[in-house]
């Protein structure tokens, strides 16, 4: 379970980096033969779209899961389950404190 929630807490803090990652991209005028830093600056590019566009993907499929419900949904149950077995406890306590004195 801890490993779990670590992978999902680090998946969207990398999403959540890749979709703030919007830069305006220019688009350079066609050269007739790209040089070796053209090549290698398209590739970086390319790579980094590829990153962006994975980033994005796994940012929607853990929206599709829908982890906040599930979370809400667990922590409300409980919730419900410890205050009704604290009640219990506060009903023990008393009527062991208290029974003897009538």
């Amino acid at each position: 379970m801890k490993k779990l929630l670590a992978l999902t807490v680090l998946i969207a803090l990398f999403s959540y980096g890749a979709e703030s990652f919007r830069v305006l991209r220019e688009v350079p005028e066609p050269e007739e033969e790209p040089g070796p830093l053209s090549t290698v600056t398209n590739t970086l590019w390319s790579f980094v779209e590829k990153s962006v566009d994975t980033a994005n993907g796994w940012l929607e499929s853990l929206k599709n899961l829908k982890l906040d419900e599930k979370a809400k949904n667990m922590f409300d149950e409980t919730t419900k389950a410890v205050s009704t077995y604290s009640s219990i406890m506060q009903d023990q306590v008393y009527f062991l404190l208290y029974s003897e004195s009538k």
